[in-house]
């Protein structure tokens, strides 16, 4: 039994696909059986939020009077990227605030940042713009500085180099200090661990080997009809798997664009992580279309399918040394306690499961009532590739 994304996609238009979410989908099958399942459900939705560090959005100003080439930038005090034409600007969400001590006094807070302009963005708030220039001839104007809300730009594209990270790493700190970084505080001597992680419901964790996401699918990008536009920068495909084809670590990740103007304030939120830096929580959902049953049976993964390693941020993981401490399923990272070398430790996680399942059924929704259609990547995702490091070569200067 196969199917096709056409014939999908007519069911959709009319009215008549079934949809399920990345969880509902788990007991359906389990009941009706596999090929029956598969003849019958047409989509799985899939999703995830959580803090999304390599994201970023481009944003046109139009042009004042007398025009301006704008040099240098700065959005609520943040810096802005200019180097591109005379009134486009990049934002990336893990910029600093101008005059933020950053971790001169350790820890640093980090208030405000990119994230935080890209989340008051989409919530349409007003922010100030100080634009610097060198002037030209057909460009004379040197100095700007005015308010502005995203309806008043002509466009605000948010494009992504690395969402959904396929699988991560499990962080303690085995040191005798409390350390701070992007999995959050750590507690000295393995008082606490912390994962970032949808788990069943993660979008390629559904589809392992990456048989229907890939580049030109379309995704929900915080309420947005968005694209994966490229593979993810440090897509590595080749880590370590399960024999269900799920790798224990990170591996694959999707780079990914959407219209700002039609997002959901929800599901972009601008995160301070202490003594670390700034970064995005972003919603993201991926519906999975029911080709056959083999691509139906890798949505039935559950928690207790998924395993992921737990790695010392206090050593291991600054220096590179590829140890791995341990490893544990998301049905035990999520009861909030595992054991780890003969001691019991408490578990949280930086992404929200709920969040994640809220995004599943609202895709569906979306589907379900015609709004959202699917379609056929123009291109795979590498399946064969890894990770190359940044190899020292030549004298520091």
């Amino acid at each position: 039994m196969t199917k096709t994304y056409a014939e999908i996609n007519e069911k959709i238009a009319a009215g008549k696909a079934v949809v399920l979410t990345a969880e509902e989908v788990i007991d359906y099958v389990d009941k009706r059986g596999l090929e029956a399942a598969a003849r019958e459900v047409d989509v799985v939705t899939t999703a995830t939020f959580g803090p999304m560090c390599s994201s970023g959005c481009f944003l046109n100003f139009g042009h004042s009077t007398p025009r301006m080439r704008i040099s240098e930038a700065w959005i609520n005090d943040v810096m802005a990227y200019c180097g591109i034409a005379a009134v486009d600007a990049y934002i990336g969400a893990t910029q600093l605030r101008h005059n933020d001590p950053a971790n001169m006094y350790h820890p640093g807070e980090f208030r405000y940042g990119g994230g935080h302009v890209i989340e008051d963005l989409v919530a349409g708030k007003k922010l100030q713009l100080f634009g610097l220039s060198y002037g030209t001839d057909c460009y004379p104007r040197r100095e700007i500085r005015t308010l502005f809300d995203i309806n008043d730009l002509n466009q605000a594209i948010m494009v992504n180099p690395r969402n959904c990270y396929q699988n991560y790493n499990v962080a303690v700190n085995l040191s005798d200090k409390r350390i701070y970084t992007y999995m959050g505080i750590l507690r000295a001597k393995m008082r606490n661990m912390t994962y970032c992680s949808a788990g069943q419901l993660s979008p390629l964790l559904n589809d392992p080997l990456y048989e229907t996401i890939g580049v030109g699918s379309t995704v929900w990008l915080a309420g947005a009809r968005g694209i994966v536009y490229a593979e993810g920068t440090q897509h590595c495909p080749n880590a370590e798997r399960s024999e269900n084809g799920v790798p224990v670590e990170g591996a694959g990740t999707l780079a990914l664009t959407g219209n700002m103007k039609e997002m959901l304030p929800e599901f972009v939120r601008g995160t301070s992580f202490k003594g670390y830096g700034v970064s995005l929580a972003l919603g993201v959902g991926i519906p999975i279309p029911i080709l056959n049953a083999e691509i139906l049976n890798r949505t039935t993964v559950r928690d207790r399918d998924i395993t992921a390693s737990v790695v010392d941020y206090s050593d291991d993981y600054p220096n590179k040394t590829g140890k791995v401490l341990g490893r544990f399923t998301y049905e035990q990272l999520r009861s909030g306690e595992v054991e780890l070398m003969g001691k019991k430790v408490p578990v949280t996680s930086l992404s929200s499961y709920s969040k994640a399942l809220k995004i599943c059924n609202l895709l569906k929704s979306e589907i379900e009532d015609g709004r959202f259609l699917l379609a056929e990547p123009s291109q795979r995702l590498p399946l064969n590739q890894g990770f190359k490091p940044l190899n020292i070569t030549g004298p520091a200067r």
